[in-house]
């Protein structure tokens, strides 16, 4: 299979990218190092390349009535410029994706604008689902990055070094919060803005920024050569674990529910919409879940991978589904599965790496939360 590139492909490699497949696309796992640019985000700011993630627009009368009906969340919490993590379920209440929505507000005379943030590995997949169940509301459901970039400036230095490259007031951005700044007078469009939005996948301040194509390029460099380090996925799934985000494809998939994955304060089943796999939820707040995800330290200094057993008594109760050292903490973490009735915070349990049962305490999560 040929691998997608992204458009920040080229400028990758030129700042010493190491390139894997991920999710059909050739993108940078690690530039200098994972540890030095996990400790980069944590203690100063990182740009990441995301441009292979999706980005959707749903344009029309009320397109946030019409996304109702796939997502458990109350889509009418948020107004215009603000944004909600949500997940797209299956009639079980299985998640199908986990995504965020933006609110753009109205853009012309009874015409409204919502963008959507999706899994690269998902994107085919999510537009058809999205297509089946929206087209025949008139909803014009749109890929709104095309050929442009997506990147993710992270860390505790991010609103310094946005503010100095485009004299615009960034700070007072909420969290979940995003604006557009046009790049030229008759702009009206995204296509003619940088898109930027107060949200990140690694539990520290920063921004995700849509931008044309030149733009990216433009910015990217420009953050380079103003000595923000280049982070690659390595660091990027090492950051979100400390900060116990889902990572869809292991920690959550279709067989996974909300309750299950901790995500239970996403599903607002005191509104009086219906949506689908609310019949399922509704059962499963009713009856309690069988199984839950959980934290784990591990003794020592062996790295728990996806799909290794946990145990009690040489008995498998459950499995792995992100594991890593954690380069803040300095002790190994993971995400498992594990019945309910072995889920509590300070219960030992083992973990078996390569054959051998390692010591592990289930503990609270987040692993890393970042001091306010």
């Amino acid at each position: 299979m040929t691998l997608q590139r992204t458009a920040l492909f080229n400028n990758c490699l030129a700042a010493g990218g190491k390139m894997v497949p991920f999710a059909g696309w050739e993108m940078p796992v690690q530039f200098s190092g994972l540890v030095n640019e996990h400790h980069s985000v944590r203690e100063r700011v990182g740009i990441f390349d995301i441009s292979h993630m999706g980005v959707i627009r749903l344009d029309g009368k009320n397109p946030k009535d019409a996304l109702q009906y796939l997502v458990p969340t109350d889509l009418y919490r948020i107004g215009a410029g603000e944004a909600c993590y949500t997940v797209l379920l299956n009639e079980a209440g299985g998640i199908i994706d986990d995504l965020i929505i933006y609110d753009l507000g109205e853009i012309e005379e009874e015409k409204e604008s919502l963008l959507l943030v999706i899994n690269a590995a998902c994107f085919e997949s999510d537009m058809k689902w999205l297509k089946k169940n929206l087209e025949r509301k008139d909803i014009c459901i749109s890929d709104a990055k095309k050929d442009g970039v997506l990147m993710a400036l992270q860390g505790p230095d991010a609103n310094r070094v946005l503010e100095n490259l485009y004299q615009e007031p960034i700070s007072d951005i909420p969290k979940f919060g995003h604006r557009a700044i046009q790049l030229n007078a008759q702009g009206k469009d995204l296509s003619d803005s940088i898109f930027i939005a107060k949200t990140g996948y690694t539990g520290e301040e920063g921004f995700e920024l849509l931008l044309p194509k030149e733009e990216g390029l433009s910015l990217w460099q420009k953050l380079i050569n103003s000595g923000v380090t280049p982070c690659g996925l390595g660091a990027r799934d090492t950051l979100r674990l400390e900060a116990s985000m889902h990572l869809y494809g292991k920690d959550i998939d279709s067989t996974t529910s909300p309750f299950e994955a901790g995500l239970g304060w996403l599903v607002h089943l005191e509104m009086p919409k219906q949506f689908i796999g609310r019949r399922a939820l509704e059962e499963l707040a009713e009856k309690g879940i069988k199984r839950q995800l959980i934290g784990l330290e591990i003794q020592g200094r062996a790295i728990a991978r996806h799909g290794y057993p946990v145990m009690i008594n040489e008995q498998k109760i459950g499995s792995i589904t992100s594991g890593s050292w954690s380069p803040t903490l300095q002790k190994a973490i993971a995400l498992a599965y594990v019945p309910k009735e072995v889920s509590k915070v300070g219960n030992s349990l083992q973990v078996q790496i390569r054959g051998e049962n390692h010591l592990a305490k289930v503990v609270k999560k987040p692993f890393y939360k970042r001091k306010t």
